[in-house]
């Protein structure tokens, strides 16, 4: 069985060395060490033999391979040669292939639901393109509310539009399951804004809802701060204003500080050296009464952030368009 091994290598090293055009070289490389070749069904014998004799036997029919494929790329090499009339210049630096990573944003949603994981929340999800029940009518939004208005939405033909929040995942949820709930839903949602270094008319965003008995605005300030100092670090300062929403009562806005600046003022933050992260609150008794729940029974908070805008104050960036340029200079400043 091993002058089988040197006769079939001998016999494919024979016609390599004669073999006179590629397609030649191809054909004689398929039927010794192809799918189905000669080399191919020697090593199906393997498991035939002594246990002794498996190794030696392994290690002769795995050298003949590789001497054969050998044989195959140099004798590619010479016809290659032989046809533009020209030899390589070997002393040319390799070729080097560049390995992919992760997106910042992609990489930024990894680390935020790692520590939303952390204080007990799961992951949810949902279309990008809504009805306009799931992302308006449910959460308790007037029909004359100026969300709702053509040049804030994108609406399709057919009466469906591109959300313009992930509020409607907290929605399927809630008529989906029983209270308690703790989820959050990281998506891409769709706004007519005006293109500027904040805003795009495209971008990722996170929210959160918690549904349980007792719940307060104490849990959900608590629950914004951890996550700012485990994302940001625990130099970063957080406040909450005042604001009205549909959905939540009563509602808050909250800002991280401006660590691009160091709260100086930059065209980031608007030189007040704050960053707008997003709206948050105690989720509306309608909005509870829409879904199913009593609210005598059960209370909760909502609460949204913009990725891209943390990903601006992690790592220092200025304008938010670059994430969606596509720029490899940009990009490949980041190795995740």
């Amino acid at each position: 069985m091993h002058n089988e091994v040197e006769i079939t290598l001998k016999e494919a090293l024979e016609l390599l060395e004669n073999a006179s055009s590629e397609s030649d070289i191809l054909r004689i490389k398929g039927v010794y060490v192809g799918k189905n070749g000669k080399i191919t069904q020697l090593l199906k014998l393997i498991p035939t033999l002594n246990a002794d004799e498996k190794p030696v036997f392994g290690q002769q029919v795995n050298k003949a391979k590789e001497k054969i494929v050998e044989k195959v790329e140099s004798c590619l090499e010479q016809i290659k040669v032989k046809r533009t009339g020209s030899v390589p210049d070997q002393t040319l630096p390799g070729r080097r292939n560049w390995l992919g990573s992760r997106h910042p944003i992609s990489a930024m949603v990894n680390q935020i639901v790692e520590v939303f994981y952390g204080m007990g929340f799961e992951l949810a999800g949902g279309p990008d393109i809504e009805t306009e029940y799931y992302n308006f009518d449910a959460l308790n939004t007037p029909a004359d509310h100026p969300s709702r208005d053509l040049n804030d939405t994108f609406y399709t033909k057919n009466g469906m539009l591109l959300r313009t929040q992930t509020s409607p995942v907290q929605i399927r949820v809630m008529k989906q399951q029983e209270p308690p709930v703790r989820i959050i839903a990281p998506g891409r949602c769709y706004r007519r804004d005006t293109i500027d270094a904040s805003h795009h008319i495209l971008f990722t965003q996170v929210e959160g809802l918690f549904i349980d008995r007792e719940v307060t605005l104490a849990d959900l300030k608590g629950v914004l701060t951890t996550f700012a100092h485990r994302i940001l670090g625990p130099g970063v300062k957080i406040r909450f204003r005042p604001h009205f929403f549909p959905f939540t009562e009563p509602s808050v806005e909250y800002d991280f500080s401006c660590l691009i600046c160091q709260m100086k003022g930059c065209p980031v933050c608007k030189g007040t050296g704050w960053v707008e992260i997003s709206g948050a609150g105690m989720v509306d008794p309608a909005v509870l009464k829409e879904v199913g729940y009593d609210p005598e029974k059960w209370q909760g908070y909502a609460f949204g952030m913009g990725l891209e805008r943390i990903a601006m104050l992690k790592y220092g960036i200025n304008d938010i368009r670059l994430f969606l340029e596509n720029d490899l200079r940009f990009l490949k400043q980041f190795n995740f």
